[in-house]
């Protein structure tokens, strides 16, 4: 009586899934049907799965790619955050150094000494003006490393007021 049992709830599963019921019943064995409804059950969704096989493996492998996809876009902007921080940096030690040469601190042209400085920072000086004998108006720029183009910094130094 469990095999009768056995064999429609396996013929009903696999005709939800496109298969006739006597070849469910042709793939379980005399002790398969002993056991009862959870062999064929098995038996019905092994062959309803078919057409799912390796679905989870390209989710994974899509889920992969947006967070690779995810993580070099957060790199890229560290990367221009970073250039313009140290074009900035370098803009800031310019425009001290210049404004030490203007004072008189240091020997030499105020926008020289503020290029020497800039050149040892890895920036180059865009502009450089000196505003009342005392006060180095500089702006620099970064190229090298940069992904989205040219780092900028901008800095103003002088004696205190």
């Amino acid at each position: 009586m469990r095999a009768d049992i056995a064999h429609a709830n396996a013929g009903r599963g696999q005709r939800e899934c496109g298969v006739s019921a006597g070849v469910a019943w042709a793939n379980v064995g005399p002790s398969n049907a002993e056991r009862g409804v959870r062999a064929d059950t098995a038996r019905a969704n092994a062959i309803c799965s078919k057409g799912e096989r390796g679905s989870g493996t390209v989710l994974a492998l899509a889920l992969g790619l947006v967070v690779m996809i995810c993580m070099s876009g957060a790199l890229m902007l560290a990367q221009a955050a970073a250039m313009a921080q140290r074009a900035a940096t370098a803009a800031d030690l310019a425009a001290l150094a210049g404004a030490d040469a203007a004072r008189g601190l240091t020997a030499g042209d105020p926008c020289v000494v503020a290029g020497e400085a800039a050149a040892r920072h890895g920036a180059s000086l865009s502009a450089c003006i000196l505003r009342h004998g005392e006060i180095v108006d500089v702006r620099t720029e970064l190229v090298r490393g940069a992904v989205f183009g040219t780092a900028t910094g901008r800095s103003r130094a002088g004696p205190p007021p």
